[in-house]
C-alpha cells in the first residue's frame, strides 16, 4: 500500500499509468449520487474531474427534497434565478423565514431532509399580552433573538399549528423550555429562579394533531422534586426539548397541518419563572442523532 501511494502524481493519477485523475467526469457523478454533500464538497478538491462532478446538477437534484420548490416559493425569486442545483441546496440549507419571520424551514446539510423551527411569537399564549404575567425577553440563545418569559400565572396554555407540504418522512415534534430566567453578568450566564414554582406540582401536558388524524400526547414535570447530588436540579438551567410525539407524512399534498398545544391548567395552584422559546419538527432519526452530538 506504501509503495503504491508513493507512487501518485501530483494530479492523483498514478505514475506511468491511470489514476484518479482519469475516471470520466461522468463515472464520478454517478458515486457522488450515493455520499453526502460534505462528502462531495471534501471530495470535490482532489482533482478537475472530482471537481466539476461535485458542481452537476444531477448530484445535487438527486439530494433536494422533491418538493424543493415548495421552500423556494418562501424565497424571492431573484435569490434563486439562474442558480445551479448545487446553489439552490446552499441557499435552502439555510433557515428560510416565513409567517412574518416567526417560522422558518431549512434542509439538513448531511441529509437534504426538512427542518422546521416556529418561535413562541408565532402562538397563542393565555395571557401573553399582560405584563403581570408575561414578558418578550431578547436573547442571542434563541435562533428568533427573542423568548416568551412567564412570572407568574394559574392558567397555563400555549397552543399553536402550521400548515405546510412536508416531504414524505417521520417527523418528531418538540417544545424547547428552560426553566429560570438567564442573563449575563460580567460576561457570564447567570440564572434567576426567583419566580420559579409550581412545576413539580402537577406535569404539563403536551399534544399534537395532524389534518389527516394522527394524535399523539404526553405528560412532563418541568420541575424535578429529586435532586442530583453533582448538579443540583437538573432541569433548572437549561434548554430542554420535550418530545410531543411523532406524526408520519406520506405524501406532500395535499399540506399537512400540524397542531400542537401545551397545558397545566390546574388552577388550585400557580406557577412561573419558564422560557418559552420555540417548537421544532425535525425528521425523527436526525432528533436523535442531534441528541447524541452527531448532527449541529
Amino acid at each position: 500500500m506504501g509503495s503504491s501511494l508513493s507512487n501518485l502524481g501530483t494530479n492523483g493519477s498514478m505514475i506511468g499509468g491511470p489514476g484518479l485523475g482519469d475516471i470520466p467526469e461522468g463515472c464520478v457523478a454517478r458515486v457522488f449520487i450515493h455520499l453526502t454533500p460534505p462528502e462531495i464538497c471534501n471530495l470535490a478538491r482532489l482533482n478537475r474531474a472530482f471537481r466539476g462532478a461535485a458542481s452537476a446538477d444531477s448530484v445535487w437534484q438527486s439530494k433536494l427534497p422533491s418538493n424543493y420548490h415548495d421552500l423556494l416559493d418562501l424565497v424571492p425569486p431573484e435569490r434563486y434565478h439562474n442558480l445551479s442545483k448545487k446553489d439552490i441546496f446552499a441557499l435552502l440549507s439555510r433557515p428560510v423565514p416565513f409567517d412574518d419571520g416567526n417560522k422558518e424551514v431549512w434542509l439538513d446539510r448531511v441529509t437534504g431532509r426538512v427542518c422546521m423551527a416556529i418561535s413562541a411569537k408565532a402562538m397563542a399564549i393565555t395571557g401573553i399580552d399582560d405584563r403581570r404575567y408575561w414578558n418578550w425577553i431578547p436573547t442571542e440563545e434563541s435562533r428568533f433573538q427573542m423568548v416568551a418569559y412567564l412570572q407568574q400565572i394559574w392558567w397555563f396554555e400555549v397552543d399553536g399549528e402550521v400548515k405546510f407540504p412536508f416531504p414524505p418522512d417521520i417527523y418528531t415534534l418538540s417544545f424547547r423550555l428552560h426553566l429560570g430566567r438567564f442573563s449575563k453578568r460580567l460576561g457570564r450566564r447567570v440564572s434567576n429562579y426567583e419566580h420559579t414554582h409550581g412545576w413539580d406540582i402537577k406535569p404539563v401536558k403536551f399534544e399534537l394533531s395532524t389534518s389527516d388524524g394522527q394524535h399523539a400526547s404526553g405528560e412532563f414535570c418541568l420541575d424535578e422534586t429529586e435532586l442530583d447530588d453533582g448538579y443540583g436540579n437538573h432541569k433548572r438551567g437549561y434548554w430542554v426539548d420535550y418530545k410531543v410525539g411523532e406524526f408520519i407524512v406520506s405524501a406532500s399534498e395535499p399540506k399537512t397541518e400540524v397542531r400542537f398545544s401545551m397545558k397545566q391548567i390546574d388552577c388550585t395552584h400557580s406557577k412561573g419563572g419558564l422560557c418559552v422559546d420555540s417548537v421544532f419538527i425535525i425528521p425523527s432519526d436526525l432528533r436523535e442523532r442531534k441528541r447524541r452530538g452527531i448532527l449541529k
